[in-house]
């Protein structure tokens, strides 16, 4: 390959996005450490840029590789005799001993993803860099870097395409014959070079047999590699080849040298042994010299300009499927990432930045997260989505299923990227397979549930190693009901029939199997869950005593009547199990109830308990509010308002994550300044490292989120609480601009999604909908709640309840008024739709 054609080929790819915003985040200098390179990725492979002038770093993941093997599905033989035990302890109140007898029902800590490994270009340049410059453009999800040394100006650019499944990266300089370099390769796993030709290297390795998780210090080798078995520890095999250059290539297994080239082209793909969560990744596993192989054969037999073209029409074919614009006529703001970050913590307004976030979620999304293909896995973000470079990360990178997992994919459905929903979607299938087991082996009973986390080979059992863990945590079983929720509202915006009837809804009625068989009558006429834990949260008795494991915590019974009221609303609408359905109906009005507290808070604990931490970063109890709908200030006011107080008294602090959710209970809410508030409070930029999730959070220079350490959920449920602040669709209506902040007096988005299949534009001044584009894709009646007045044929005033099922109320104990009452210039109109068809709606002037 020439150069010509590919600067032929990137002129007209950026004439032809002329005109469009282009979205950076951009720098100065090269970054000083992990938390400020740049991600890219296509949801198998990842890559962090460092930037670096002599030395650039590239680490580099892949999504399947992780330590372990199978799950032992038994792991803590006879361990069900203790339940009765706990709850005989548990009435009469002896949570001391409770506490004690929980510990015993648990199993195995999960597994730990792995990084693949780095690679290091290392460039001879003697000199000082000026003119730098490095970007990660998220309108063509490319990272750049650029500098000049000696009037030699040096330009790396890099992606990966999903595609063709290949890294690329294409360095230059623009005098002839000026670069010089050695593409350089390590690993933290044990791994063997080779070298096939003079422009080729290959790495293979194998990685843990088991790897502890970072907290557990205990054992005196915290990873393994060996496995006696030949089950557990997957291969995995990673490749650079030269595509083209025009200097001399050569090549050992101290990497690939190019000398007096002007440019120079190189591809990277791996592949690992990994063949389901289900099989023994070494002895059963998958060819990973052939996969990898492939992919690269397959890739270079295309120029790195067409491998280019198809990555951003890819890319750009999920990304431009949303837009947001805030306050277009507020002044733009051209600064590096890491000085706009530190203005805009000192007070400085940005609602740019506030957009450019937002679309930064979607971004990493798109690159952390995609459906499976024939033959591969498609496994979800993890805790770092797809990036990360410790062999014992933070937490392991697992898939925490407490709040952290689902929060990873809150943006999905209605920021327009419902196909990467999936992954996480497939994976529930592999959970609740060994959750079946799980909940006959450690309870005796049916269904199917996850514990406090899980890992690519489906862990549902309670961690904790068998009596390490603390039971706040490690004895968590309400995993299955929260998962539950994402295969409902999957079909909720997208109407998939085929879905909910031969994959859904069995898993759901699982999960609620499971919950009904957990449930457990307290002698006083309510079902009750015991042991009952809220996450990693401590209660402090009347008597001053301090535990974590009681009856019926709110976040337990909120979680129990969310399963059971998606579950029938799928019944209802398949028109099948009537009798599963009534079950259901029937546990639902025995379900302990929410309760007010004496400090008009909504209570926590089964009883009215103080908590050990006022301000604990998690708010579980709130899951009724979000993500679930059982409160919600358009249907149960009274508990709406003592949510409002619960986060009173919780304060704004929290870690990143936390952090996050609060900016979607307070959009929830309808209080749009408050969670703007904590939206900027998000953006706090921070240097924290390590782990320390009692103080920090923030947002690092890359706009990672900071838990500390990096977790990328907070980046998602910042994401999720932007589009509650502009549309809800969980409570009967589309309530347009429900939590709108008086910051955003203006503004503009596209392609956002609601419930029932729609899909909205909308344009506001003066806090005022000017107009609304409303597509259908299933038709039905549309209910639009908007503040202030539209105009449009077809369009009339709300009427009696909504016919549209998707817009079903579920049962509810505590409903005192309906969404369509209407107050403070809100109007409710119904607008009749029709599949495929489009309505615009105009407000008044």
């Amino acid at each position: 390959m020439t150069r010509l054609p590919f600067l032929a080929l990137f002129l007209i790819l950026s004439l032809a996005s002329f005109g469009q915003k282009t979205q950076a985040l951009w720098y100065k200098q090269p970054a000083r450490n992990w938390n400020e390179a740049l991600p890219v990725g296509n949801g198998r492979l990842g890559v962090m840029v460092f930037g670096k002038v002599n030395e650039e770093l590239l680490q580099l993941n892949e999504e399947t590789l992780w330590s372990g093997g199978p799950v032992n599905r038994n792991p803590n033989p006879g361990v069900a005799k203790f339940l009765p035990e706990v709850r005989e302890a548990l009435f009469r109140e002896d949570y001391a001993q409770a506490a004690k007898l929980t510990q015993k029902l648990q199993g195995l800590y999960s597994d730990a993803y792995q990084p693949l490994g780095d690679l290091v270009l290392k460039q001879p340049l003697t000199g000082t860099a000026t003119n730098y410059y490095r970007d990660l453009d998220i309108t063509n999800a490319t990272a750049t870097t650029r500098f000049t040394i000696d009037g030699v100006t040096y330009t790396r650019e890099i992606f990966v395409s999903a595609p063709d499944q290949v890294i690329v990266i294409r360095l230059t300089s623009s005098k002839k014959g000026a670069l010089n370099f050695t593409a350089a390769t390590r690993s933290p796993h044990p791994i063997s070079k080779t070298v096939p030709g003079r422009d080729e290297l290959v790495m293979r390795g194998k990685a843990p047999a088991h790897a502890d998780p970072n907290y557990v210090n205990y054992n005196k080798q915290a990873v393994i590699y060996t496995d006696s078995a030949g089950c557990k520890g997957m291969r995995f095999d990673w490749r650079v080849k030269v595509k083209s250059t025009d200097g001399q290539a050569s090549t050992d297994t101290a990497g690939i040298r190019i000398q007096g080239a002007t440019e120079a082209v190189l591809y990277v793909t791996a592949a690992t042994s990994f063949n389901g969560f289900d099989k023994c990744p070494d002895s059963d596993g998958r060819d990973e010299k052939k996969l990898a192989e492939t992919y690269l054969s397959k890739a270079m037999a295309k120029s790195a300009a067409l491998l280019r073209r198809d990555h951003i029409a890819d890319y750009r074919k999920l990304a431009n499927r949303m837009s947001l614009t805030l306050n277009s006529e507020a002044a733009p703001v051209d600064l590096p990432m890491d000085e706009r970050l530190k203005r805009y913590t000192d007070g400085a307004a940005d609602p740019a930045l506030e957009s450019l976030y937002f679309a930064f979620g979607r971004y990493l999304l798109i690159s952390s997260s995609r459906p499976k293909k024939e033959g591969e896995p498609g496994v979800p973000a993890n805790l770092q989505g797809i990036w990360n470079p410790m062999v014992r990360p933070p937490w392991s990178s697992n898939f925490t299923t407490n709040i952290n997992a689902e929060m990873n994919y809150w943006p999905a459905e209605m920021a327009n990227l419902s196909e990467l929903h999936t992954p996480l979607l497939d994976w529930i299938g592999n959970m609740a397979a060994t959750g079946r087991e799980t909940t006959r082996n450690f309870y005796n009973m049916g269904g199917w549930t996850v514990h406090h986390n899980s890992d690519i080979w489906g862990l549902s059992n309670p961690v904790g190693d068998k009596g390490k863990g603390s039971p706040s945590w490690a004895n968590w079983a309400m995993g299955g009901a929260w998962l539950s929720q994402h295969l409902w509202d999957h079909y909720a915006y997208t109407g998939d029939r085929t879905y909910l009837k031969g994959y859904a809804y069995p898993l759901m009625k699982g999960a609620a199997q499971f919950c009904l068989d957990w449930l457990v009558d307290d002698q006083k006429g309510h079902l009750v869950t015991a042991p009952s834990t809220s996450p990693e949260n401590v209660f402090v008795t009347e008597k001053g005593e301090k535990n974590s494991v009681s009856v019926a915590t709110t976040m337990d019974m909120a979680l129990i009547w969310d399963v059971f009221s998606n579950t029938i609303q799928a019944s209802e609408q398949l028109n099948m199990d009537a009798d599963f359905r009534q079950k259901l109906l029937d546990a639902k009005k025995k379900l302990f109830p929410l309760q007010i507290g004496k400090k008009g808070n909504l209570q926590e604990w089964y009883k009215d308990w103080e908590d050990e931490d006022p301000q604990h970063r998690h708010v579980s109890h709130l899951y009724a509010l979000h993500p679930g709908r059982e409160v919600s200030p358009l249907t149960t006011p009274a508990l709406a308002n003592a949510a409002r107080k619960t986060l009173e008294i919780r304060g704004d602090d929290g870690t990143g994550w936390s952090k996050s959710w609060k900016i979607n209970f307070w959009a929830r809410l309808h209080d749009g300044n408050h969670a703007y508030k904590l939206l900027r409070e998000l953006l706090k930029l921070t240097g924290m490292e390590g782990t320390n999730y009692n103080k920090g959070g923030g947002t690092y220079p890359n706009l990672l989120c900071a838990h500390p350490p990096f977790q990328i959920d907070g980046n998602f449920g910042g994401t999720s609480g932007i589009g509650e602040m502009l549309l809800q669709s969980h409570d009967g209506v589309l309530n347009l601009l429900p939590a709108r902040p008086d910051a955003w007096a203006s503004g503009e988005v596209k392609g956002l999604k609601a419930r029932g299949g729609y899909e909205l534009d909308m344009t506001w001044a003066n806090g005022k909908l000017t107009r609304v584009v409303v597509r259908s894709t299933l038709g039905g009646n549309c209910r639009l709640r908007v503040p202030g007045t539209l105009t449009a044929a077809g369009l009339k005033p709300s009427s009696g309840v909504n016919p549209n099922p998707f817009y079903a109320l579920p049962v509810s104990q505590y409903r005192t008024q309906t969404p369509e009452t209407a107050t403070n210039g809100v109007a409710v109109y119904d607008l009749a739709t029709a599949p495929g068809k489009s309505y615009v709606l105009v407000g008044a002037r």
